[in-house]
């Protein structure tokens, strides 16, 4: 995970077993372009084929005007259909590398965050936003629809119906109705949002590693099936941290009353 190898990305490890991960376009409101497309997808899917010593990731925006404004429109601009056609399929690819990252991701979202800005906060796990943040899938006002995801998690994370105001009036909303319609779980005063964000990366990468992939995969895919089958499903996620060396030793630490030391075993 060379920071060479990702020019629109800056990649930064506040603590031990956190990575953090900076859109870095500010100049465009950190918009997507198929460059910035191609390294997030690059990226999520070196995490899941080796994620080093990250436990948890961030991501967020650089500057303090915009987590990310969307799809590049001067980019765009002039495209014939077949070359829109391509550049999509990178972030078709990009989005599925997101959701299916094993490891926790949060995001930060530290300005507005516009179209697939705001697809890739709701794709992450779960999301804290800065009071001045704001919100809006904006594509239908474009002469398109959500491509990234949208249509698809926000319905997931606010419903069916607020999703559809949401997405067919292309409204802006801010951060305070965002964390009432459940997109983002807290918001705080844009000069503490990164601590809060690197607090709950912490304490995530402080719990057992496999238990924790095992428990994201187990919720994310229980979602989309029966009851049944997703209690079936649990169990074997479940099954799966029996034989580690983690289990063990978080029992073991809980009976001589110290902190675990998790390795991912």
């Amino acid at each position: 995970m060379s920071p060479e190898n990702y020019p629109t990305l800056t990649l930064e490890r506040p603590a031990t077993r956190v990575l953090r991960i900076v859109l870095n376009r500010p100049e465009v409101a950190n918009a997507f372009n198929t460059r910035m497309a191609s390294d997030l997808m690059n990226l999520f899917e070196a995490v899941a084929l080796e994620p080093g010593d990250a436990r948890c990731l961030i991501v967020t925006g650089a500057g303090e005007r915009a987590f990310c404004a969307g799809g590049d429109l001067k980019e765009r601009d002039g495209m014939s259909d077949a070359a829109w056609a391509r550049q999509h399929l990178v972030y078709e690819r990009m989005i599925r590398a997101v959701l299916d990252c094993p490891l926790p991701l949060i995001a930060a979202v530290n300005g507005a965050a516009f179209g697939g800005g705001c697809e890739l906060v709701a794709a992450a796990d779960f999301a804290y936003a800065a009071d001045s943040a704001r919100f809006a899938l904006t594509e239908t006002s474009l002469g398109i629809i959500p491509g990234a995801g949208g249509t698809q998690t926000l319905a997931r994370a606010v419903g069916e119906r607020r999703a559809k105001e949401l997405i067919l009036s292309a409204r802006r909303f801010d951060a305070e109705q965002a964390r009432a319609w459940g997109i983002v779980n807290e918001v705080f005063p844009l000069a503490e949002l990164q601590d809060a964000a690197l607090g709950t990366a912490l304490r995530i990468a402080a719990n057992a590693p496999i238990a924790v992939r095992q428990a994201k995969l187990a919720i994310h895919r229980g979602l989309q099936m029966s009851l049944a089958d997703g209690l079936a499903f649990e169990i074997e996620a479940y099954n799966r941290t029996v034989p580690t060396r983690d289990r063990v030793e978080g029992v073991k630490a809980f009976n001589e009353k110290r902190k675990p030391e998790f390795r991912g075993e």
